[in-house]
């Protein structure tokens, strides 16, 4: 067995993670923005290898998602907690009227609660249980006494009465950050160890200044006292060409050993440039206390690739499988929509082992949900491809999609324009708040108002560049464009918080009634 594990534990947009121990079991959760289902959760053993065991927000009711905003708006960073035989997770749905809310369950992979609103005030709340039997909440929010600037934020503290599931008393300033004029603290979750009360939290935002600070206390009730050492990890000083950047938002578990471990977000900037196409990732590193301290990767200080495993079993990772045939009955729990689907365009009983898309004229821009089925990009390099039966109408389309947000994206597709069917490339970057549409490539297939065969189409992605070919009958294949830059895909240039994601999506300028059916979906990270 390997004595060592490699970082990050969960590629790809897999950010703010939050972890708890429950025996020898771990449960780790993650945001998801505007994506649906919110809220991936995932088991492990060994604190390596995760898999998931469901989504905790997996109906509308739970989380109304209508933002035009994919990259910025929606669940923003959970917390993940179990006390006396429930498990708690406390979130914020940012830009609608949810606000902070929590949901419970006996079972972490469900079914989980409706949610119960607490009106409070802010992001990234946090629940702490302490041993006198009372619950805590954590959060962030402008400082009571007058923000500064934008960002000018307080940790505060509130009890909370979990019978109600409402705030009792008047909250508390806890800490303001560790730096001078700091930026964005944020991100806080509340521990207790050897008779004080350890706030951590990251601040000066989740981009290359990142940065985890840490403060403690006797008394939940009194001020935070910052450690000297502040900030305890951050890589804003190694550059922004080293290969692991924005480390930050951490949580942290003691294993049934004694070992300390922390989960934490982190990007791989690839390509050339400081381009991070896979978002912002859940990485491991180990830790120790020292004076009463956390001593992060103790010698080097820093986020490595690769750390020796914990000294817990180790499991066997699950493979993915590189080629989904939808030879099931329901999506397994790693594909996501946009906003809250109408699961009526979507159809794995049509026609057996496909998946039957229906155009929608909804768009990535609007509020509602596009017809769009992805999976997150968890490698650098891959092979993104399918088979598709359809015969669209006059201006529908259907086909590969690769998604950062509604402005930045590429679509690759069988479509039919005046009487023409046609496989098109195209590329969407945004200027001024609008989605702008260039072609990049295009192959008109033949002009008879006829079916089609079934079309394979591939996109390749080699580091930052892209290549999109397809496949007619056994013999025509062809490249439709090439040399096309992925790196409009990165955070940096599309802004927001998520990564790219990879999938399928059916269009129409109007409403439709066709079908177009998917034979398979596969990502071969092996280029």
């Amino acid at each position: 067995m390997n004595t060592t594990f490699k970082n990050p534990i969960l590629p790809g947009f897999y950010p703010d993670p939050t972890i708890c121990r429950v025996g020898e079991d771990y449960y780790l959760a993650t945001s998801t923005f505007c994506y649906f289902p919110g809220v991936p959760i995932f088991h492990s053993r060994d604190l390596v290898n995760w898999e998931q065991i469901g989504n905790i927000l997996d109906r509308p009711t739970q989380v109304p998602l209508n933002s035009p905003n994919i990259a910025g708006m929606g669940i923003y960073a959970p917390t993940l907690r179990y006390h006396e035989g429930t498990f708690y997770m406390i979130t914020t749905n940012v830009g609608g009227e949810q606000g902070n809310f929590i949901v419970t369950a006996k079972d972490p992979a469900g079914p989980w609660s409706e949610p119960y609103p607490l009106g409070t005030e802010g992001i990234d709340p946090s629940l702490f249980f302490d041993g006198d039997g009372k619950c805590y909440y954590c959060g962030t929010k402008p400082r009571r006494d007058g923000a500064r600037y934008f960002g000018d934020n307080e940790i505060y503290i509130s009890e909370l009465d979990l019978d109600s599931m409402k705030l009792v008393g008047e909250s508390w300033p806890a800490w303001h950050g560790a730096l001078r004029n700091v930026e964005w603290p944020e991100g806080p979750h509340i521990y207790k160890k050897d008779g004080w009360y350890y706030l951590l939290i990251s601040e000066a935002g989740t981009g290359h200044m990142h940065s985890v600070t840490i403060a403690r206390s006797k008394s939940l009730s009194k001020p935070f006292t910052g450690y000297p050492g502040n900030p305890i990890l951050t890589h804003r000083h190694l550059g922004l060409n080293y290969p692991i950047v924005n480390v930050g938002h951490p949580d942290i578990v003691e294993t049934q050993n004694g070992e300390w471990w922390m989960v934490l977000l982190a990007s791989r900037p690839y390509g050339g440039g400081y381009h991070r196409n896979l978002g912002r990732e859940t990485f491991l590193v180990p830790f120790t206390w020292e004076n009463g301290w956390p001593l992060i990767n103790p010698g080097k200080g820093i986020v490595e690739d690769t750390f020796t495993r914990p000294s817990l079993p180790a499991s066997t990772p699950k493979t993915g499988c590189s080629r989904d045939d939808f030879e099931y009955d329901a999506f397994p729990f790693e594909y996501m929509f946009v906003r809250n689907p109408d699961m009526t365009m979507y159809s794995l009983s049509d026609k057996p082992g496909f998946v039957a898309l229906t155009p929608s004229p909804e768009k990535l821009y609007g509020s509602a949900s596009p017809t769009v089925l992805c999976k997150r990009q968890t490698s650098m390099s891959y092979e993104l491809g399918t088979s598709i039966i359809f015969t669209p109408e006059e201006s529908e389309a259907a086909g590969l999609i690769l998604l950062q947000n509604e402005f930045f994206n590429y679509h690759f597709g069988i479509t039919k324009e005046n009487d023409k069917y046609k496989i098109t490339a195209t590329k969407s970057t945004g200027k001024d708040g609008n989605a702008e549409i260039e072609i990049i490539g295009e192959h008109v297939i033949k002009e008879q108002n006829a079916p089609l065969p079934p079309v394979c189409l591939y996109i390749r992605q080699e580091m930052q560049t892209l290549t999109f070919k397809c496949k007619i009958g056994e013999n025509d294949e062809f490249v439709v464009a090439d040399n096309a830059d992925a790196s409009i895909l990165c955070t940096d240039t599309a802004g927001g918080f998520v990564g790219t994601c990879l999938g399928l999506y059916a269009e129409s300028a109007r409403p439709s009634e066709n079908k177009a059916y998917f034979d398979y979906l596969s990502i071969n990270t092996q280029v």
